[in-house]
């Protein structure tokens, strides 16, 4: 890259010196106000050659429509009328939105996508004589590249894998600007929009795979408790009174709600039958012996009546 410092106010001084040296040899009426002109065109020009540039821009030179070089940061001039400067060239980092719509993927996907280049100029002067407009040049690589990338890619891979798209269409739009002085620094993926339709179909999957994992779950639970509940079980064949214990604690537990009244009613029960404090089985017993003595006295009276 070509520095140019340029010597416009030195030529100035010089041309307009010569002019003042030649008005103050004039002794006629008119020096004075020839000499007024001469300082007027003087400002003019001065005003005209000077550049003030900021550190974070370079500006291009052009002489008589030639390339001169790039003025550096600072006050600096240039030859009024014969040099030239279009416009700057900003160093610093530049973000660039951009977007792709309507986009077939690689599975006949239309998508939407929207994406940010973060880039940098590294060399004004290929900036300036390579592309036209670097700014829009890049914009418009920067869209033919995502096109290219999504293109290539399933949609699975755009929605799970964001950073990996971003790269590829970073560097191939590196691979397209480099010859501009320009970098890109990198892409970033903002959104990915689908159809409406495919949306709904894609959350309808993803609850079916939802529900099908708590199914699998909850099966797997009661797996698990089985087994557990064969161990008690075998613990309390092997002890009566723990059976007992077990059975208070489930008539506890029922109590607690308040809404189930419970008859405590004294009871004998004994076995491997699950014993419970209500006296089911007693009242049953008690039954089951009324009726029987029942049932004999009947029979009895049947026999002495055939005997008589």
């Amino acid at each position: 890259m070509q520095s140019y410092n340029g010597s416009g106010i030195a030529i100035i001084v010089d041309i307009v010196g010569a002019a003042i040296v030649g008005i103050l040899a004039d002794v006629s009426g008119g020096a004075g106000s020839a000499l007024l002109a001469a300082v007027i065109a003087f400002l003019v020009l001065l005003a005209m050659s000077i550049r003030v540039v900021k550190e974070w821009n370079r500006m291009p030179v052009l002489r008589l429509g030639r390339y001169k070089g790039i003025l550096g940061p600072g006050f600096k001039t240039i030859i009024p009328i014969v040099d030239a400067t279009p416009f700057s060239v900003d160093l610093r980092v530049i973000s660039t939105t951009f977007s792709a719509e309507q986009t077939l993927t690689k599975d006949n996907v239309p998508v939407n996508v929207d994406a940010i280049l973060f880039w940098q100029t590294e060399d004004p002067e290929k900036a300036t004589l390579n592309v036209q407009s670097y700014y829009d040049s890049i914009q418009l690589s920067a869209q033919t590249a995502m096109r290219d990338v999504i293109g290539k890619s399933v949609l699975s891979q755009m929605l799970a894998g964001r950073d990996i798209i971003g790269k590829d269409i970073q560097d191939l739009i590196q691979d397209r600007v480099s010859e501009w002085g320009i970098k890109a620094i990198s892409v970033e993926i903002r959104d990915v929009k689908i159809p409406q339709q495919l949306q709904d179909a894609m959350a309808r999957v993803a609850t079916s795979e939802r529900e099908k994992d708590a199914r699998v779950i909850l099966a797997e639970s009661e797996v698990l408790a089985a087994d557990k509940m064969l161990v008690a079980a075998g613990k309390y064949k092997k002890d009566l009174y723990a059976m007992q214990l077990r059975a208070l604690d489930m008539m506890y537990e029922i109590s607690l709600n308040g809404n189930n009244p419970i008859i405590f009613i004294p009871t004998d029960s004994k076995g491997f039958s699950m014993p419970t404090p209500l006296g089911l089985l007693g009242i049953q017993d008690l039954t089951g012996k009324k009726m029987g003595k029942g049932a004999k006295g009947k029979g009895e009276n049947a026999e002495e009546g055939q005997q008589e």
